[in-house]
This record gives C-alpha cells, structure tokens and sequence, in this order.
C-alpha cells in the first residue's frame, strides 16, 4: 500500500489514487475471464439424441442401413438391432459426438448429434478438498463409478463393479435351460 501514497498528497487523495488503481485492476481482470473464457457450447439441436451416461436410447434407423460410424466411441456406442431397423445409443463419457449411417453403396442416409449427460436420480456428489466421490441414493447409497471421481475410489467401484458382473456372467453360463 505504501507504494500507492505520492508524496506531497493528502489521504484523501491517496485513498482515491487507490480505488482508481483497485478499479482498473478489477477491469482488467474481467477482460481477462472474458478473453480466455471458452466460447459456450452449442445447445443440441432438436434432431439430437440426448442421451444419459450409461443408458442406452432406441431411435428408429432408415431403411437400407448397414453400417453405423460413431464420431468418438469414448463418448457414445451405437448398435443396429432388429434387422437394421433400430438403433441402440449408448451414452460412455459426457460430452458431444456424432454418428453417421450408410447404406451399403456407402451413401449417407442419416447423421444425428449425441449428447451425453449426467444421469437422473438421486445422486450425492461427496468433496473431500479437490476429490469427489460419487453415490447413488435410491433407496440406499451406493458408491458408483462416476467419470471424474477420485481416481483411488473410481479404481475401486470399478474394480468391485467388474468382480461383480464376471461373478454373474459365470453364474449365469452354468444354468441349463429346462427341458
């Protein structure tokens, strides 16, 4: 503060010297937030599939389909189902992608965006400092895997959710059907 005060000048005008300098500062640091600021998401268009992690969504496919490219398989998975006539989206990581279909002559017949949020429900987001930890309350809280959760705990609930379902898978492969 000492470096604000000119010599020869009285408080008032020192004080004014430092709100002068206090504004300008605080100008600049808007400017700043605005100039490195990300240019906002586009809004999905009506034509999008939105879609929320880890559920799967059914559109209708046109006729004549035989292949579907998804623009970032991270994001979205898309499967053909009965015949080609339904399509099946998956939603794998947040964000925005796109998918395209052809036909068999490689002819584009659809391209749709997919947007992939965060699922409904009762979700409890727990902060330990930087970490989060995330849990799934209905009816009970369970931790779940969560993209961007502590990575100690999302190792974790990862492993234990992979322990589980190899568990029901090989269960599963021993039952005979009855006769």
């Amino acid at each position: 503060m000492a470096a604000l005060f000119v010599a020869g000048r009285g408080t008032r005008s020192a004080l004014q010297s430092a709100l002068h300098w206090l504004a300008a500062a605080a100008l600049l640091a808007v400017f700043a937030v605005h100039a490195v600021r990300p240019a906002a998401a586009q809004p999905p268009t009506n034509d999008a599939i939105v879609t929320p992690l880890d559920i799967a969504t059914l559109f209708k496919l046109p006729e004549r389909t035989a292949t579907v490219v998804i623009g970032n398989p991270l994001i979205a998975d898309v499967s053909i189902q009965a015949g080609g006539a339904i399509g099946v989206v998956t939603g794998k990581g947040y964000g925005v992608t796109n998918f395209v279909v052809l036909d068999n002559a490689g002819v584009v017949l659809m391209e749709k965006p997919v947007v992939v949020t965060s699922q409904p429900g009762k979700v409890v987001f727990v902060y330990r400092g930087p970490l989060r930890s995330t849990y799934a309350c209905d009816p009970d809280c369970s931790a779940r895997v969560n993209l961007g959760d502590d990575p100690d705990v999302f190792d974790k609930v990862l492993a234990e959710t992979v322990t589980r379902t190899t568990q029901a898978l090989t269960a599963g492969a021993n039952v005979t059907a009855p006769r």
